[in-house]
């Protein structure tokens, strides 16, 4: 078996380093010292440097701009944009996306993908439901009236839902409770936005849909839309705990072998080393986890279990394991690492972001174990 990526990917990734190569992941107030938000939009100048090195289309279609890879490529990118914890909607942004080129009608398509690809339309996802722990297609009501869907409920901590242009809602039939994805404009009757705020400091949003009227054209309703989404999205989810996780565990690296205690560097010393070590072992766990959740995806490989059985676990292993790392990084920093002048607290606020996000590993260990009683191994 090759388990090399391919040159396409291997280029996505060397465009990737040499746009996110200039920021700082402490452009912006530490949310630390911030009592709002630390800042009222992304990084648009990188989002612009996104659009030009064609890494917002990498899995659109040629048709539409794009360089037609997957989502393999995607977790590379995303996955170097966390080392330096890019403020960009990249992840929502090129999933919903893909979400419309996937499961869109024509008309959307070309609407759509073409701007969004070239950076001119933003897109995010609301994927957390009303509560953060129940599942997002349950928040939100959607009924439809000939070619009209009519919205009614709420979705909660959304990101960058005050700056994109639209936002990717699922939502359930009152009829049947299958799952459609409508595309709600930021700005749009009977769409509110409530402003929160991220462990990050970023802005989100509660998003509050009252009697809002979608044209059934921004509907995706064909089955197994918002399932396939959310498998990506989470599998995105885990590439950023990783990239973070591995510019943390770099950092603590660099610091240990210049920080000298007893004359020496701490590196040398055994407990330090093991500490380190232990950490080592939860990137690659981390890293062979997520690679087989993001080929399950792209491949559609039949396996003993289905791939939410593989994107479970991996999330699993991103959610414990980048946790265990910025602990691990704070404690072997001592009091520097708390120094708000060093950009390791923001990693740790980010890594407790991801390690929640779309559900903590407690969260899959319970999905995980419902698949395993309904498919028994062996």
């Amino acid at each position: 078996m090759d388990f090399t990526f391919s040159e396409e990917q291997q280029a996505a990734v060397e465009a990737a380093r040499a746009v996110f190569a200039g920021v700082a992941p402490d452009g912006v107030p530490s949310p630390a010292l911030t009592a709002g938000a630390v800042a009222d939009d992304f990084d648009r100048p990188l989002w612009a440097r996104l659009a030009d090195a064609d890494l917002l289309s990498l899995l659109l279609n040629e048709k539409y701009g794009g360089a037609g890879l997957d989502p393999i490529a995607l977790c590379l990118v995303l996955r170097e944009s966390a080392k330096v914890l890019a403020r960009v909607p990249l992840l929502e942004n090129t999933t919903a996306a893909v979400a419309v080129q996937t499961y869109g009608s024509a008309e959307l398509k070309e609407e759509l993908l073409a701007r969004t690809g070239r950076g001119e339309t933003v897109l995010t996802v609301a994927a957390h439901g009303r509560t953060g722990h129940d599942p997002a297609e349950l928040a939100v009501v959607a009924r439809q009236e000939g070619d009209t869907w009519v919205l009614e409920g709420t979705q909660t901590a959304v990101p960058w839902a005050y700056n994109a242009d639209a936002v990717l809602v699922p939502a359930h039939t009152d009829d049947s409770g299958r799952a459609v994805l409508a595309l709600v404009p930021r700005t749009h009757e009977g769409a509110v936005l409530a402003e929160q705020l991220s462990t990050t400091g970023e802005r989100l949003a509660e998003l509050r849909l009252e009697s809002a009227r979608i044209d059934g054209r921004y509907v995706l309703d064909t089955q197994g839309a918002w399932e396939w989404l959310r498998l990506l999205l989470t599998t995105g989810t885990c590439a950023l705990a990783l990239g973070l996780a591995e510019a943390a565990l770099r950092m603590t690296s660099e610091y240990a072998g210049k920080r000298e205690q007893f004359g020496h560097p701490i590196a040398t010393f055994q407990a330090v080393a093991v500490q380190a070590a232990d950490r080592y072992m939860d990137l690659r766990a981390m890293e062979a986890t997520l690679w087989q959740a993001a080929w399950r995806i792209t491949s559609g490989t039949a396996g003993a279990l289905p791939a939410t059985g593989d994107v479970a676990v991996a999330k699993i292993w991103a959610s414990e394991g980048v946790r265990r790392v910025v602990q691990t990084a704070q404690h072997l920093h001592g009091g520097f690492g708390a120094d708000t002048d060093y950009p390791l607290h923001r990693y740790h606020a980010w890594a407790k972001q991801l390690e929640l996000s779309l559900g903590p590993a407690a969260a899959h260990e319970e999905s995980l174990g419902d698949l395993l009683a309904a498919h028994p191994l062996g």
